[in-house]
Order: C-alpha cells, then structure tokens, then sequence
C-alpha cells in the first residue's frame, strides 16, 4: 500500500470562503474526506496536513522521506515564492505532484509561475478539487 502525505500551504484553511469566484465553495476538511476515500478505493494510505508556515511545510516535506512514498503538494502562495521548499522537494525520491485548485497560467502576474513546477514530478491546476483525486490515481499508476 502506498503511503501518500498531502500537504497543503498558507490560507487553504479557508478554502469555500476565501474567493470563492476562483476557489469555488468546497472546503479543505470536503477536500481531505474526498480524498480518504478516494485512498479507499486507490489501496492508498493518506496523511493530509495544512499550514500556513513555511518551515512547517518543509519539515514535513524533509520527514516524507521516512512517512511516504508520494507527496501531493499545493504550495499555494508559496507556489511562487518559496525556493526553501523547492529545495526540501529536492530531497524526496519518490514522485510530487503539485496541485492547484485554480488555473494558475490564466491568473494573474503574481500567480503564474510556480517555482514549485521547476521540481515537481507532475502538475495538475484548473481542476478544482478533483485535482486532488487525479494526484491520487496518478500516484496509484506510477511505480
């Protein structure tokens, strides 16, 4: 069974209420069940996490190395920023996928160019939450 840690960045905690024109209505605890059961079906087990914090993240992506064999990642504001978690992602042998909820390459300047993707084994935006769920299959296919 693969052991799948999802990772979530800064004010996914208000996922269904924070813009709810790109995000949609679906909140991060909808999006953590739809996911355990997808985990169900998938044979895949699952640690779902949220922060706000940067080096919470990279801890967590640095004891992934021990805790999984594939990390789901939405780095969300630190999509675009964050060059210490780009580097703990370095560290990870098995593959990452990194979702977002919305289409980053048809949002704005500031939300468009992941430094995240330059590491990340795949990318998946625009799907809203079932981008999650296509990480889970992804991962459930790749050996």
């Amino acid at each position: 069974m693969k052991r799948v840690m999802i990772l979530n960045g800064p004010n996914l905690n208000l996922l269904g209420v924070r813009e709810p024109h790109i995000y949609g209505t679906t909140t991060l605890p909808q999006i953590k069940a739809s996911c355990e059961e997808a985990a169900l079906r998938l044979d895949l087990t699952v640690a779902f996490h949220q922060s706000n914090h940067e080096g919470v993240l990279v801890d967590l992506i640095q004891s992934a190395r021990q805790d999984a064999d594939a990390v789901i990642l939405n780095p969300a504001g630190f999509s675009f920023t964050s060059v210490a978690i780009m580097d703990a992602i370095k560290t990870f042998e098995g593959p990452v996928l990194e979702v977002h909820v919305s289409n980053i390459h048809a949002r704005d300047e500031y939300h468009r160019h992941s430094k995240i993707s330059f590491v990340a084994t795949g990318v998946i935006c625009g799907l809203g939450p079932y981008g999650y769920i296509a990480a889970m299959h992804a991962i459930a296919q790749m050996k």
